[in-house]
């Protein structure tokens, strides 16, 4: 029986010395919770793409409409932006602009137009 709690208590210490535990240690606090502007700007970005009812043309579309998108943050606009014109809107994904999975969210939000030759 004193081997028993010997051991016991020799655990005891050994979890301790570990530290605290992952789970408590990555337990968000208030201050790791998202500022309100943050959810401001995702509200707005939510009602600017429902009030969009024509797809977003990726050869003329501005940066802040590009980023409407779902999925679509800074780098990507920047990426699609840079690579402009389009053909096929489809070319997102052959010219490794955005990944598939993405282009499938927004493939049809958007449309590359050709301009008058």
């Amino acid at each position: 029986m004193a081997r028993l709690i010997a051991l016991l208590v020799a655990l005891a210490f050994a979890l301790l010395s570990l530290g605290p535990s992952p789970l408590l240690a990555q337990t968000p606090t208030k201050k790791d919770a998202p500022a309100k502007t943050d959810a401001k700007k995702a509200d707005d970005a939510k009602k600017a793409e429902s009030k969009r009812k024509e797809k977003l043309d990726l050869n003329s579309a501005s940066e802040a409409d590009l980023k409407t998108l779902p999925g679509i943050g800074e780098a990507y606009v920047k990426k699609i932006v840079e690579n402009r014109p389009y053909k096929r809107k489809d070319e997102l994904v052959s010219k490794h602009i955005v990944p598939k999975a993405t282009y499938d969210k927004i493939k049809d939000d958007i449309i590359a137009h050709q301009g008058k030759k």
